[in-house]
């Protein structure tokens, strides 16, 4: 059993004990051991860590993908419990860093309940931005009813441990189980990783995932979705995929986009014939509304992205699928990132409602919306 080391020192798990700042004691648990549920990081049952990809890849991965897989993007701590009061104790692997995204995003967590599939917020970890450790009371809401919980795990930082505070006596009992058992695995940018959303449950995967009843494993690396075919046999071996999303283009250019996208589609297919496969392009950055230039690149790559899908199709296929990225942020598109290319949270809220029905569609076949 892991102790939790913070500002006083070992705190080993089960220990009964009040918040830094005093109060009333709270008994400290790990949401390793059930009947937490841990989603959203596909090789922790095997590995029990907070990773996006295994420790030792099967297939090599950059330097840069290596360091990021560490970032916690997309994964999720799920319970019940009657606790009134409920506080998180959080270890990262460095403090917040980032210039253009809140530390709430970048190293915070929030918290949603309510049943699946219609959870609304309720609170996010506030914290000294200069410290790697901080101990936060989410909720102190005076009654002892049965609620059901998720937190999602912080965006661009490493998480090496946290516990969650209960009341000494409190119930935990695990989450209902989700509408399908399967894992939708999107692939892409630091957009996809979450940047630069103000916290983490308004990343797309997370809005997504909320709205669907469905796990997600977000495999968004900044700077560094680049396409490499070893990433789709990384990708490849995660267990129970239900979907195969890519939304790599920003990263790739035209050059590295047409000299991968085949590929990749190819090696996810071999591995997975009857899995759905689901083709995002770019959506509009600022820069477009004086640069004709990338408005006609753009262009060109949705073409040639919309292109190998139908080609794909012609020849049989009908589990792959394309989705213009043009349309997801509306017309006022400059208006929905914080740089003019990554998303505040209304560029992903408009992500995620033009996504929703078109993944709606995939994976419940005949459902409405």
């Amino acid at each position: 059993m892991k102790n939790h080391k913070g500002n006083e020192g070992e705190q080993p798990v089960g220990t009964v004990r009040p918040l830094e700042t005093g109060g009333e004691p709270f008994r400290w648990r790990s949401p390793e051991e059930p009947p937490f549920h841990i989603a959203g990081f596909a090789w922790f049952a095997a590995e029990g860590i907070y990773r996006r990809l295994p420790q030792f890849p099967t297939h090599s991965v950059t330097e840069a993908v290596e360091s990021l897989a560490n970032h916690t993007a997309g994964g999720q701590i799920r319970f019940q419990t009657d606790s009134p009061r409920l506080a998180l104790s959080v270890r990262l692997k460095g403090p917040a860093s980032m210039d253009h995204m809140p530390a709430t995003g970048q190293c915070g967590f929030d918290c949603y309940l309510g049943p699946l599939g219609h959870q609304r917020y309720l609170s996010t970890t506030r914290f000294d931005h200069t410290r790697s450790w901080y101990e936060c009371l989410m909720f102190d809401l005076k009654n002892s009813s049965l609620r059901n919980l998720t937190f999602n795990f912080p965006l661009y930082q490493g998480v090496e441990e946290v516990l969650v505070g209960l009341e000494p006596e409190a119930k935990i009992l695990p989450p209902p189980p989700y509408a399908r058992a399967g894992r939708v695995i999107v692939y892409g940018t630091s957009i996809t990783q979450g940047g630069c959303a103000c916290r983490p449950g308004m990343a797309y995967t997370n809005l997504l995932s909320r709205r669907l009843n469905v796990e997600f494993i977000n495999l968004g690396f900044s700077g560094s979705g680049r396409g490499e075919p070893e990433m789709a046999r990384n990708m490849a071996e995660i267990e129970r995929p239900s979907c195969f999303v890519l939304d790599y283009e920003a990263n790739a250019g035209a050059v590295l986009l047409r000299d991968t996208f085949r590929e990749f589609l190819r090696i996810l297919r071999e591995a997975h014939p009857s899995v759905p496969l689901l083709a995002v392009s770019k959506i509009r950055y600022a820069s477009e509304l004086i640069d004709a230039e990338a408005v006609r690149v753009r262009q060109e790559l949705k073409a040639f992205q919309r292109q190998v899908v139908d080609n794909m199709r012609e020849q049989g296929d009908g589990l792959v699928f394309f989705q213009d990225g043009e349309a997801l942020l509306g017309e006022d598109f400059e208006e929905c990132s914080v740089d003019g290319a990554h998303p505040t949270d209304l560029g992903f809220m408009r992500m995620a409602e033009g996504l929703a029905p078109v993944l709606r569609g995939i994976l419940f076949p005949g459902s409405e919306g």
